[in-house]
């Protein structure tokens, strides 16, 4: 991305698409004055910041082009932190874009993807992990997501990061002051204190590494495999999950050649359910290819429900298909179907001896049966004990990289200091700790870092 701080830029901030009302925004130091020439009305140039004034734009030759609200924040109390005008107008893609050609033509040029976010950043009005939250607030699609984004919006995990980056710049600064009088050999900082306080950190650093399975699931979904042998019952459990019939069903074992793939939403959470073909012997070349790509599937999945015939079942060879997964078993979810041709007292020894570990949930797909109760436990493997209301969560792989990066860090400082390691080399340990952390909130950047980032936003944020 190519920022030049010093241009105003213009762009569609309403979705694509014939609307009622559509919204271009105008920001940087000519906003005012080029907003002026094609608005008929009071003189922006006048009014107060925070205002919303009715009138016309018109265009070179006097031709009136829509009737408009427009809308003026001064610097720095504005979105970018810039002098901007938003200008509402009919949602007719011809106005739309006229309106646009004549804001052009006035010296102003194209707002790139991410832009206006990337000036806000720029001019202290966020910080980058705020930034990204706008993306992730745009594009949510539940409410976990949602309170998600917001969450991180209201500083969540900088608010984390900058309380220990600001303890640790207090012990770094008496580090660097012992290094000025290194000659008189004095110890301005407690090592003992440090090396607590590195626990400390290192305790954070930790739980918020821990958080960044739930945050990733909640931003990009759960891939949830529907995993068993031939006519378990998975189509139509997916059938029941999803309250429709997507699915086809039938009585002839083998009937799913390929994967079928939907979403559900379980409580703000959004889940991607794979319905896939039984896992057995294949009996052609087609089928062949369809359990291959089932265990595909089940290689990528964060969740594995391994769905089993209650009544005709060999629990020698169910152990056996669970092994053959090579998954985490944390991630399997064991479900016995067709419980209900099934009595408790009439389920056979070895079924309860070897399933007393795994613990399955019994349900009726086919009657929709126990639903719920499986809709909880998958809900839970997500969540587990964590809150996404009231944690702060590390919600994608860059705040992931560099918390790990920070505690490799930690371990080698606090193993620095057992060792006695001379001041100027703690000092830059601490730094390097300092930088990682940094890079979470945005306090410390590099391009590449930031080309990534607001090179994913849409032209009009």
């Amino acid at each position: 991305m190519n920022i030049h701080a010093t241009d105003t830029i213009a762009a569609l901030i309403t979705g694509q698409g014939t609307s009622a009302i559509g919204q271009i925004r105008i920001s940087g130091p000519d906003s005012l004055n080029i907003s002026n020439a094609i608005f008929k009305g009071q003189n922006l140039n006048k009014v107060s910041s925070h205002s919303l004034h009715f009138g016309k734009i018109v265009q070179s030759d006097g031709h009136i082009l829509d009737e408009v609200l427009v809308s003026v924040f001064r610097s720095p109390h504005s979105y970018t932190g810039e002098d901007v005008v938003e200008i509402s107008c009919h949602g007719s893609l011809y106005i739309l874009q006229e309106v646009l050609n004549l804001i052009y033509s006035n010296g102003i040029r194209p707002a790139e993807a991410g832009e206006f976010t990337r000036r806000a950043w720029l001019n202290g009005k966020m910080d980058l992990s705020q930034a990204e939250a706008v993306a992730d607030l745009i594009a949510s699609e539940t409410k976990a997501s949602h309170l998600l984004a917001i969450n991180q919006l209201k500083g969540g995990i900088r608010n984390e990061i900058a309380e220990l980056r600001a303890i640790l710049l207090d012990f770094s600064a008496l580090i660097e002051l012992e290094l000025d009088f290194s000659e008189e050999d004095v110890e301005f900082a407690d090592r003992g204190k440090l090396s607590n306080l590195l626990d400390q950190i290192s305790d954070k650093v930790t739980v918020l590494l821990d958080s960044f399975r739930l945050g990733n699931a909640v931003r990009n979904g759960v891939q949830t495999v529907i995993a068993g042998r031939p006519n378990a019952g998975k189509s139509t459990l997916l059938n029941a999950l999803l309250g429709e019939n997507r699915a086809l069903v039938s009585d002839i074992p083998g009937t799913t050649r390929d994967t079928v793939e939907e979403k559900l939403n379980i409580d703000g959470v959004l889940f991607h359910f794979v319905d896939t073909a039984g896992l057995r012997e294949a009996r052609d070349q087609v089928e062949a290819m369809g359990i291959a790509r089932s265990y595909e599937k089940i290689k990528e999945a964060a969740i594995v429900l391994y769905v089993y015939d209650v009544q005709n079942t060999n629990f020698n060879e169910l152990e056996t298909d669970i092994l053959d997964l090579n998954v985490d078993p944390e991630s399997i979810i064991m479900v016995a179907n067709k419980s209900d041709l099934i009595s408790e007292a009439n389920k056979p020894e070895t079924e309860i001896a070897f399933l007393k570990s795994i613990s399955p949930i019994h349900i009726s797909a086919k009657n929709e049966e126990g639903i719920s109760e499986l809709k909880k436990s998958i809900l839970m493997k997500v969540l587990g004990n964590q809150s996404i209301q009231e944690d702060s969560i590390a919600i994608n792989a860059r705040h992931r990289t560099a918390l790990e990066s920070a505690l490799q860090e930690i371990i080698q400082t606090k193993k620095a200091l057992l060792t006695g390691l001379t001041t100027d080399l703690v000092a830059q340990q601490l730094k390097t700790v300092l930088y990682h952390l940094g890079l979470v909130s945005g306090e410390i950047t590099n391009d590449q870092i930031l080309g990534h980032i607001f090179g994913k936003f849409c032209i009009g944020k």
